[in-house]
């Protein structure tokens, strides 16, 4: 697949991202979500993108910070590969890319969450070497008490 590209999307292209985006996150509204991402882009936060040609195929948000546990890392966020281009070795290309773009960087680590319910992930990440260390908890604290 000489055709595929990664890249960082420039910041001023973000809403790119959402189609590939709704199939991890189709609870959040475009009036919410559009803002969100806007904001993210102006955090410590960049957006890896795969391209066939130029047809957008997969994305990996990337935040970078400096933990005291470990130092400076960086943590995949929202990673989804288009399904017409999965088992296709994609993903592991992708990671490679991210790892030594984030090394670039000065990152020692890198930390992720990813969903209970999505099993095929979780095999995807223990053969890319991630241990589970601990749980991700989240208390919501808006008024209207709503995950989106």
């Amino acid at each position: 697949m000489d055709s595929i590209k990664i890249k960082i999307l420039p910041k001023n292209q973000i809403f790119d991202i959402i189609p590939l985006l709704r199939k991890v996150n189709d609870k959040t509204p475009d009036e919410i979500l559009k803002p969100r991402l806007l904001e993210m882009c102006e955090q410590n936060y960049e957006c890896a993108v795969m391209y066939d040609d130029n047809k957008l195929i997969g994305i990996c948000g990337i935040w970078f910070m400096t933990r005291h546990y470990i130092g400076k890392s960086m943590e995949v966020d929202h990673v989804v590969i288009d399904h017409n281009y999965r088992s296709k070795g994609l993903g592991k290309r992708f990671f490679k890319w991210i790892y030594e773009y984030s090394k670039e960087k000065g990152c020692e680590a890198s930390e992720l969450n990813t969903y209970v319910g999505n099993p095929k992930s979780h095999k995807f990440y223990y053969n890319e070497g991630y241990n589970i260390y601990g749980f991700h908890f989240l208390k919501v604290l808006r008024e209207d008490n709503t995950f989106y």
